[in-house]
């Protein structure tokens, strides 16, 4: 029998609270009070209402990773500039330019695994998404330096991993952890600029990834990024691939893990499909039960299990006065999670997404939603998709025995990792 989802503590939390006093309600006194909009209906009104919020207040503690100019911490006319420039390099035509570049990074991590011996299949493929991450950015020529750049990025990353306030104490008090994130995103910055330099320097080049588009892209006007909106933009992405995608890379696992029969039919489907060995983009497009796995996997456990806007402009939802000066919270993960939006919910079925079976924004939302809904969520899936297919096809998932928990702020990913085994790697059979 399939091993139970795994839950987290606060929105589970957030959702007794919300039977108890319904769909809107307020915890804390100013300046620190929250005001919970919990359900589809509440997420509609989010996403609908987009010049009622904004996202800078919201999100600020990324700012010490994302930059100032990042798309998740602005808001408005500049928001909607920028995300125009960076759309176009990741768009579904260019992901699947960088298909090549997932698989391979899958293929070296996969090759270190030592037989059939105990591994943590999440620290694997989060290294491996970091490599695959920062090779489509940057492209080949920046391979040997791929490793050294995500782990000057972690300090930083472990640093805003916690509540905003924490990181604000932080920086006032110009802490030791505080330093030490500060001097790793210098020398963060100091490659992405020089890369940014030399982008400029020889003009546009199809081989060098997301930066040569970022560089050379203009808008109508023509218009274009700065080195320090392209900074922005480049870090945040890496950012986001090492924290939600590799989280999410391990919840797909546990799940394959957790059930034989399903992980099987996975199996069946992927091995004829790519005989084995590494997926074009068009194949991947033969391989509907994996990527409905890889919805599914984002329905139960979506990267941001709560999100939040800071209240711009006061307004009216269900009854309730909220004043401007509040923080709005919602919960993807309680609305993936509730019996009357998804039937049998806590059962992780890929079923309910075959037959192009889709849901409206508001239902399911593990990339956010609205203007703000995440820049890059095509690439996650495909990478997802990708990454999957190529340890499949090195053998059977076999979880070791462990007690999988979840932890979440920037991201729902496994506490301790994801111990697995491979079978039959040497037959892929």
């Amino acid at each position: 029998m399939p091993n139970p989802p795994v839950t987290l503590a606060l929105p589970e939390r957030i959702g007794r609270w919300a039977r108890r006093r319904g769909p809107v309600f307020s915890i804390g006194v100013p300046p620190v009070r929250n005001t919970f909009l919990i359900g589809p209906e509440a997420n509609r009104f989010v996403f609908a209402n987009d010049t009622l919020f904004r996202a800078r207040e919201a999100f600020r503690a990324l700012i010490p990773v994302d930059g100032e100019t990042a798309l998740i911490v602005t808001d408005g006319p500049d928001h909607a500039r920028r995300r125009s420039l960076v759309r176009p390099a990741l768009h579904a035509k260019q992901v699947d330019g960088y298909v090549r570049i997932m698989a391979q990074a899958a293929d070296e991590a996969l090759a270190t695994v030592p037989g059939e011996e105990v591994f943590d299949a999440y620290a694997l493929f989060r290294a491996a998404i970091r490599r695959s991450t920062t090779l489509s950015l940057f492209g080949e020529r920046f391979a040997s330096r791929a490793t050294g750049f995500g782990d000057d990025l972690q300090p930083v990353l472990d640093m805003v991993d916690t509540w905003p306030q924490a990181v604000d104490l932080h920086e006032r008090l110009r802490t030791p952890r505080w330093r030490r994130a500060m001097a790793s995103r210098a020398r963060v910055d100091e490659v992405v600029l020089e890369e940014i330099a030399r982008s400029r320097e020889v003009g546009p080049d199809a081989d060098a990834g997301v930066l040569s588009t970022l560089v050379h892209g203009r808008d109508e006007s023509g218009s274009g990024l700065s080195d320090l909106e392209i900074r922005d933009q480049v870090v945040s992405l890496i950012a986001a691939g090492y924290e939600t995608t590799s989280g999410a890379m391990g919840w797909l696992i546990y799940a394959l893990g957790s059930d034989r029969a399903l992980q099987e039919r996975v199996r069946e489907e992927v091995l004829p499909v790519t005989g084995g060995e590494r997926p074009s983009a068009e194949q991947l497009r033969d391989l509907p039960l994996l990527s409905a796995c890889v919805t599914e996997t984002l329905r139960l456990y979506p990267p941001a299990t709560i999100s939040a806007r800071y209240v711009a402009a006061g307004f009216e939802f269900a009854g309730t006065q909220v004043p401007a000066g509040s923080m709005v919270i919602y919960s993807p993960y309680l609305t993936h999670r509730d019996p009357e939006v998804y039937a049998d919910p806590l059962t992780f079925s890929p079923e309910r997404w075959l037959d192009g079976q889709r849901r409206p924004p508001h239902e399911y939302l593990p990339f956010g939603g609205g203007a703000h809904r995440c820049i890059g969520s095509t690439m996650a899936t495909t990478e997802l998709v990708v990454m999957a297919a190529r340890l499949l096809s090195r053998g059977r998932i076999e979880l070791a025995p462990q007690r999988v928990r979840a932890t979440s702020f920037a991201a729902m990913r496994p506490r301790s990792g994801m111990r697995i085994a491979l079978r039959d790697t040497s037959t892929n059979a």
